[in-house]
């Protein structure tokens, strides 16, 4: 594109990031990166009441972890700040004092009662709901005397009561509204804080944002926004609405679908790649087959095209499935750098520091297992553990007894003490031989020694387990299952 592309995303800090909002920074990211323009961040902070306390670092952190990376905005500040908008507040008292003077505006002085008594009248007569434009019709005079009185006021911006508004919306084509069903909006509160709907034109068009991609909730705001910019004779920027998300039961998106913030996300032992992999298929595709593909090429092959109309399915199975293949492409030390903050905060703090070395030789046993980063602890504790503890484990699996399996490690012990290599491979041959020299069914012997040796009836190769314990980590598990087996 030759033009000047700048989006943003302006996230309002009244809660933690979830996955609906974040993909919505991701798509404006990936629109600017493709294009070469420019993508900000601007903290839509002027909801005074609702604001949460760490939420705008929650959002800010939760992009730094995802690598979107912004041009603009807090924590980077550029020429078109403040990115806050609670730091913006004169220039929407400009833009309200200007539509006012030229007759696009008025204040309202409508108590909270009459306009829930206007509502209700609305409702019970079938009317469309929205405010009767009743102060639109106050004279100079009763203005006056309201204002002396100290009512307290808004400022409402007075719609077309005929015609149409109309956008070429950029994912969902020719949109349009009847602008007398649109009523007259506050633009400015009693506090002096302006609603999103002033703001967010008057901050668009000052930071020369060219495109608002953002979720399809916000189209019946945009013949509102429309008609602002036309009273402002402000050039509007292209909109594009993307699509809603929902639960694999076509339902609003919610916890119960595991829609939580993201940074619970990177807690769970997600990677920052496979949710972003995850987040752009939310709406978007390459091609009718591809899943997993590398964020250069999503950046590629990232246009508005491709972004669909129909709501996304957000499916937790799914993006399980795909950090698992994230997961598989890693090399051992890079998984290993990963599992490293899991396995200090879940394991027991008398099994810390972990290893480096003895890590980087586990990890190629339990990466073809494991989906989230936060299984580290469970896939590996018993590599850690000393001793183990034989309560809840199966040393005597059907077809023995406790004489035959004490036996059979008894002798396993000794096969294990004469290998000259301790080795995956010679660790099977010797350990089949014997065996079958008892006349042991495989299954059963194998089964009572994985459980001696780990404490659990389902581990990776048996072999490979005992080659990276080591020998004497080996042997004491044994002799300690078989003593525990003669108490």
């Amino acid at each position: 594109m030759a033009e000047n592309i700048r989006v943003r995303y302006a996230p309002s800090p009244t809660g933690f990031p979830h996955i609906g909002n974040i993909r919505t920074a991701l798509f404006n990211w990936l629109f600017a990166r493709r294009n070469g323009g420019k993508f900000i961040v601007r903290v839509e902070d002027t909801d005074q009441d609702r604001l949460v306390p760490g939420a705008v670092d929650a959002i800010l952190n939760s992009l730094e972890w995802l690598g979107i990376d912004w041009d603009e905005g807090p924590r980077l500040e550029g020429p078109y700040g403040p990115y806050f908008q609670s730091q913006r507040l004169e220039l929407y008292r400009q833009a309200t004092d200007r539509l006012t003077a030229q007759g696009n505006a008025y204040r309202c002085y409508c108590t909270r009662e009459r306009l829930a008594e206007v509502r209700e009248i609305q409702q019970r007569e079938k009317r469309s709901i929205g405010y009767d434009r009743h102060c639109k019709s106050l004279t100079r005079e009763q203005r006056k005397d309201l204002d002396a009185e100290g009512a307290p006021s808004v400022v409402r911006f007075a719609m077309p009561e005929s015609g149409t508004t109309e956008v070429n919306d950029l994912i969902r084509g020719q949109v349009e509204w009847q602008n007398d069903l649109v009523d007259d909006f506050v633009l400015l509160k009693s506090d002096g804080f302006p609603t999103y709907h002033l703001a967010v034109v008057v901050d668009d068009h000052l930071m020369e944002i060219s495109h608002v991609l953002r979720a399809e909730e916000w189209l019946p705001s945009t013949p509102r926004h429309l008609q602002l910019y036309r009273a402002l004779d402000f050039p509007p920027p292209r909109f594009g609405h993307l699509p809603m998300i929902l639960g694999p039961d076509r339902s609003k998106l919610s916890k119960r679908h595991g829609a939580t913030s993201v940074m619970e996300y990177r807690d769970a032992g997600y990677l920052p790649d496979a949710l972003k992999n995850f987040m752009v298929l939310l709406g978007w595709s390459l091609d009718d087959q591809t899943d997993v593909m590398p964020l250069d090429v999503i950046v590629d092959n990232f246009s508005l095209e491709r972004v669909g109309k129909p709501a996304a399915i957000f499916d937790i199975e799914r993006l399980g499935w795909m950090n698992g293949i994230y997961i598989r492409q890693m090399t051992g030390p890079e998984l290993a750098a990963q599992m490293l903050p899991f396995l200090e905060r879940d394991l027991p703090a008398a099994l810390l520091p972990v290893d480096w070395e003895y890590l980087l030789r586990i990890v190629p046993l339990i990466q073809e297992r494991m989906k989230l980063l936060s299984e580290s602890a469970q896939l590996t504790a018993y590599f850690f553990q000393e001793p183990l503890d034989y309560g809840s484990a199966n040393l005597v699996p059907g077809g023995m007894d406790a004489e035959s399996a004490v036996t059979a490690l008894q002798r396993a012990g000794h096969a294990l003490v004469s290998i000259d290599a301790f080795e995956a491979e010679k660790l099977e041959q010797a350990l089949r031989a014997t065996s079958e020299e008892l006349e042991f069914k495989p299954r059963e012997f194998f089964g009572t020694l994985r459980e001696a040796v780990t404490g659990r009836s389902a581990t990776p190769s048996l072999f490979q387990v005992m080659e990276v314990l080591g020998r004497d980590r080996v042997l004491a598990r044994i002799s300690a299952a078989a003593k525990y087996l003669m108490a």
